[in-house]
């Protein structure tokens, strides 16, 4: 099965932004719409979220609603506020590598749901990232090094609170620390539980359990996959195995010997690998991020791709995921 993948530069006209929109809306909005349209907040709801909570993103927001065309269904969807439930798997992992820690991560969702756009965007600071909802994003960096990336929390409660791909851009867009992104998220309800990995460029790091409606709890786990303290919905742990993927990642991290490109590697394998595809999970992109040397790499199997804030550029690349298991 092939995906195609694609590094573009949001600039100021738009254009790159623009082309991904009109391409992904239709998708979009038989998500936004999935239960009602009455279950979807009214415009001037999302606008005043926006503007209480990360009033830092309003000009952008009104920039997106524009470039989108300013239709009120396509301004709600894009606030974010008080979306549908959005599920998906992952494994994440920070690891002292010999230059500094690293984060690497999977990302396991349908592959009709993925946009497959890395953006540089320079909108109030310079951010790489994995684009998700037009303008969120699943994971990226900013140009003070700051790491983040996203996974859901395994629980099925939904409370007011905002998609947590417009979180991860705020964040990015704001803070430059683990410390500054902690009181952000905390400050910033999300609509589920989802778990954040923090890294940033002197080393902190720390993973945070984010409840539905608001509330964090701190961890300095080196992993975190789709669960939180305790397993809240023993159907879905029974599908995605996040106990399994969590332990087997951890025991991993403490081998002798590790290296970068063997930890890569065994993020492509079972039973990191998923190739559920048709159940929504399937692995769609290995990330590395480094925040020393501000590097991204992006690995499929049999593809290698790297970027970074000093050579970034556009490109686009048709690369092969898994339709069945690979060999361990």
């Amino acid at each position: 099965m092939q995906l195609p993948i694609a590094l573009e530069r949001i600039d100021a006209t738009g254009g790159a932004w623009k082309k991904n929109f009109k391409r992904t809306w239709r998708n979009y909005k038989r998500w936004y719409l999935g239960d009602g349209p009455s279950k979807r907040p009214a415009y001037p709801t999302c606008l005043d979220a926006i503007e209480r909570f990360m009033p830092e993103l309003a000009p952008i927001y009104r920039q997106v609603c524009r470039w989108a065309g300013e239709g009120d269904l396509a301004c709600r969807f894009l606030s974010l506020y008080n979306p549908p439930a959005y599920m998906a798997g992952c494994t994440q992992a920070i690891w002292d590598a010999p230059q500094g820690p690293i984060l690497v991560r999977n990302y396991d969702y349908a592959p009709r749901w993925f946009e497959g756009k890395i953006f540089a965007s320079d909108w109030l600071r310079p951010v790489i990232g994995v684009s998700d909802c037009a303008w969120g994003l699943l994971d990226g960096m900013n140009d003070a090094g700051l790491v983040a990336s996203l996974t859901f929390g395994g629980n099925k409660t939904v409370a007011p609170g905002f998609g947590i791909p417009l979180l991860i851009r705020y964040v990015l867009e704001t803070c430059e620390t683990v410390e500054e992104a902690i009181a952000a998220f905390a400050r910033v309800p999300v609509h589920m539980a989802y778990n954040v990995s923090l890294l940033d460029r002197c080393g902190d790091r720390r993973v945070l359990h984010l409840k539905a409606g608001g509330g964090i709890t701190r961890h300095r786990h080196a992993v975190c996959t789709n669960h939180q303290t305790k397993v809240a919905w023993p159907q879905y742990e029974a599908i995605t195995k996040t106990r399994e993927r969590q332990a087997f990642a951890e025991a991993q991290l403490v081998m002798p010997h590790v290296t970068q490109a063997s930890l890569t590697g065994l993020f492509l394998r079972p039973p990191l690998y998923q190739s559920h595809f048709k159940r929504a999970f399937g692995t769609l992109y290995t990330s590395t991020w480094d925040p020393n040397s501000r590097l991204l790499s992006l690995d499929w199997p049999g593809t290698h791709l790297t970027t970074s804030f000093d050579h970034f550029l556009p490109q686009a690349h048709l690369v092969e995921i898994f339709s069945s298991p690979p060999h361990a």
